[in-house]
């Protein structure tokens, strides 16, 4: 349900991923120099993404591979990067290589999970998320984006349940709750979902997901001054909700919720 989001690394975890667990031979010591340098291009590459410039991170990601090619997070942010730009397939083959490297790190399977789920590959994706648990059973991304991926598949009740722990987790984990009330919505508990949405709005009222959503329910609802006042806001902090391809194929919202939205879209 969620849109693809990047789980970027710290450049501590970048370099501390270079000795692949599985490795027999020696590995190569590297010079001050070669460090700093590769330090240098991390600094770059997360510069690049925090503008969006994800094609330039790739490349800063790439240099810092040819360098430290047995350095599992190198492998993993650059899939990041291939995620952002929509290059699935060849994030795969980052996340695949990361996973080599260093098979008992979570982020990885994390990533590539996202990157399935990008390919509507939901049970492939719920099995990294599964393993994922099995590394880590309190983390709350992979209960969502496993949650996600049920979602993917139409599994509701079970979307409902991943999404609940991984607030159960991480109360302040703003996006889980959204999915959660969201899925709710789908499921039929209408007034539920619209208070949790309420609640959510209250606590971030800069949050332009619940913004849009209680936009779209209030109107299906027959509450149009207040549909209208959230659409307001909605539209000022992220003007994508107006894109009802984007918020289908995208944000991936429910049908229930995308229906409702496009509503109100439609007759405004």
């Amino acid at each position: 349900m969620i849109q693809l989001i990047s789980i970027f690394l710290s450049l501590l975890v970048v370099f501390g991923w270079a000795t692949p667990v599985m490795a027999q031979s020696p590995q190569p010591t590297f010079t001050q120099e070669q460090l700093e340098q590769g330090n240098e291009w991390a600094n770059q590459a997360f510069a690049a993404t925090n503008k969006g410039d994800f094609a330039t991170a790739e490349g800063f990601w790439t240099q810092i591979i040819e360098q430290f090619p047995t350095n599992a997070g190198a492998w993993s942010n650059r899939g990041n990067s291939r995620v952002s730009q929509n290059k699935l397939e060849a994030a795969l083959t980052d996340y695949n290589k990361a996973i080599e490297l260093a098979p008992n790190v979570t982020d990885p399977y994390l990533n590539r999970g996202t990157a399935l789920e990008g390919l509507g590959k939901w049970s492939e994706a719920i099995a990294d998320y599964n393993h994922v648990l099995e590394l880590d059973p309190n983390d709350a991304m992979a209960y969502n984006n496993r949650g996600n991926a049920q979602a993917g598949l139409g599994n509701w009740e079970d979307a409902i349940a991943d999404y609940k722990k991984s607030v159960e987790i991480a109360p302040n984990f703003a996006f889980a709750r959204a999915n959660y009330a969201l899925a709710l919505y789908e499921t039929g508990k209408i007034d539920t979902a619209i208070r949790e949405m309420r609640n959510i709005v209250r606590k971030y009222p800069k949050f332009a997901d619940m913004r849009a959503a209680l936009t779209a329910a209030y109107w299906v609802n027959g509450n149009p001054g207040e549909a209208e006042s959230n659409w307001v806001a909605a539209y000022g902090l992220d003007n994508r909700y107006k894109d009802i391809d984007w918020v289908q194929n995208t944000r991936r919202w429910p049908p229930s919720m995308v229906a409702a939205l496009d509503k109100f879209l439609k007759l405004q």
